[in-house]
C-alpha cells in the first residue's frame, strides 16, 4: 500500500487500463502489479473521462477497442493495445486491429507473449520523463532504398546540434553502419557483447565501450555471421539509451524479426524510405500495415522524386505523412566506395533533410509541452 499524499497533493496520474473482458482486466492488474504500479480501471469508454488525458499510459483492451475508437478520443501519444485473441496478428480489416490504427495505438501487445514487455511498459510510464530521448526509426521499402544512409544522416544531424546521440543497427543483414561512416575499424563493443543482455542498463557505461564517431555512439555488428537481436537485448539497449541519450535512431532491417517489433513499440516516430519508382511503392504497401501494428507516428520519406512520380502521390498511395523528399546524392557510389560519408558534407541533400526534419520534431515537442497541450478535447 501507498501512503497516501499530503494534504493538498493531488495524487499523480496513473496508467489507464480500458475493458470489460474479466480475463484480460486479471491479466493486467497481474502484469502492473508485477512493475509496483498501480492502474486506474474504465469498464466502459465513457468511464475513461479525464484519466484518458492525465494517464501516463492508457491500455486499451481488445474488447472494447472500437467502441473508443467510436468516441473519437483525443490523441494520447502513449497509448497501446492489449489482447488475448491474437490481436496482433489480425487481418487489416479486423475490428479491433483496425480500431487500435484509428485510436492511435503505438503498440499491440498479444498476451501472453508480450506479457513482459507490456510489464515494462507498466513500469516505465511512472518513472521521471526528463531525460527520455525521442527514438527514430527507419526502415527502407526495399534493398537499397537509402534507409541505412537516411538513419546515418539523422544520427550525424544529431551531433550537429549538440544533442547526445546513440545510432543502433539493428539490421544483421545489413552492410554495416560503421562502413557507411568509413569506420569499420574504429575500437569498441559490438553487437556480439550485448546480445545476452536483459534489465536496465547503464547508458553511460555502455557509451564509453561503444565506438563513438564524429560525436556519435554507434552499436553495429561484428565481421562475419551475425543474427537477429533478441527482443531482451533491444529492449534493455533502447531504454537504457531512451534514458541517457538526447537522440535515438535505429536502422531496422524490413524483415521484422522480433528484435525489430521491439524497437518499433518503443519507437516515438518511424520513417519509411520509399524511392520514386513503382516497384518501390507496391513493396512499401505490403510492408506499411506491419509498421502501422507497432507504431503509431509513422511517416514516408521518399528518395528522387520528380514530375512523373511526385513525393505527394507516393505518399498518398500508402495513406501516410509526407516527411519529406531527398533529392538524389549526386556520386553517392563512388563516395561509398571511398570510405566517404555523403551527410557530412555541406549541401549534401541527406544531411540538409535531416537538419530539417530533426528541426521540425524539436518544434513538434515544443508545441507539445505548451500549456494546455494535454487539456481535454
Amino acid at each position: 500500500m501507498h501512503a497516501p499524499p499530503a494534504s493538498g497533493t493531488p495524487d499523480p496520474p496513473r496508467p489507464l487500463v480500458v475493458t470489460d473482458d474479466p480475463e484480460l482486466l486479471d491479466d493486467l492488474l497481474r502484469l502492473s502489479a508485477a512493475a509496483a504500479v498501480e492502474v486506474t480501471v474504465a469498464h466502459t469508454p465513457a468511464h475513461a473521462g479525464r484519466d484518458w488525458s492525465r494517464a501516463p499510459l492508457v491500455v486499451a483492451g481488445s474488447d472494447l477497442l472500437p467502441a473508443i475508437a467510436d468516441l473519437e478520443p483525443r490523441p494520447h501519444r502513449n497509448v497501446v493495445a492489449a489482447g488475448r485473441d491474437g490481436i496482433r496478428y489480425a487481418a487489416p480489416d479486423h475490428p479491433a486491429g483496425a480500431a487500435a490504427r484509428r485510436i492511435g495505438a503505438r503498440a499491440v501487445f498479444s498476451l501472453p507473449e508480450d506479457e513482459a514487455a507490456l510489464a515494462e511498459l507498466f513500469a516505465e510510464s511512472t518513472r521521471p520523463r526528463s531525460g527520455h530521448a525521442p527514438v527514430l526509426s527507419v526502415v527502407g521499402s526495399r534493398g537499397g532504398a537509402g534507409a541505412s544512409l537516411l538513419a546515418v544522416a539523422l544520427a550525424l544531424g544529431g551531433a550537429r546540434a549538440g544533442l547526445s546521440t546513440a545510432l543502433i543497427d539493428a539490421d544483421p543483414l545489413g552492410v554495416g553502419l560503421d562502413v557507411l561512416l568509413g569506420e569499420e575499424h574504429a575500437p569498441g563493443t559490438r553487437w556480439g557483447g550485448l546480445l545476452g543482455r536483459q534489465g536496465r542498463m547503464d547508458w553511460a557505461a555502455v557509451r564509453s565501450a561503444l565506438p563513438v564517431v564524429r560525436g556519435v555512439a554507434l552499436l553495429t555488428w561484428e565481421r562475419g555471421p551475425t543474427r537477429a537481436v533478441p527482443t531482451p537485448a533491444m529492449r534493455a539497449v533502447l531504454t537504457s539509451a531512451a534514458h541517457g541519450a538526447d537522440l535515438v535512431v535505429a536502422d531496422l532491417p524490413r524483415a521484422l524479426d522480433a528484435g525489430a517489433q521491439e524497437a518499433l513499440q518503443r519507437t516515438t516516430t518511424a520513417l519509411l524510405v520509399v524511392p520514386a519508382a513503382l516497384h518501390a511503392v507496391v513493396a512499401a504497401r505490403r510492408i506499411t500495415p506491419r509498421l502501422r501494428d507497432h507504431v503509431a507516428d509513422l511517416r514516408v520519406v521518399t528518395r528522387g522524386a520528380d514530375a512523373d512520380l511526385p513525393a505527394s502521390d507516393i505518399a498518398r498511395a500508402l495513406r501516410l505523412p509526407l516527411a519529406g523528399d531527398i533529392a538524389d546524392e549526386r556520386g553517392l557510389p563512388s563516395a561509398l566506395d571511398r570510405g566517404d560519408t555523403p551527410a557530412d558534407h555541406r549541401g549534401s541533400p541527406l544531411a540538409g533533410f535531416a537538419d530539417g526534419f530533426l528541426a521540425r520534431l524539436r518544434a513538434e515537442a515544443a508545441a507539445e509541452a505548451e500549456p494546455g497541450a494535454e487539456a481535454d478535447r
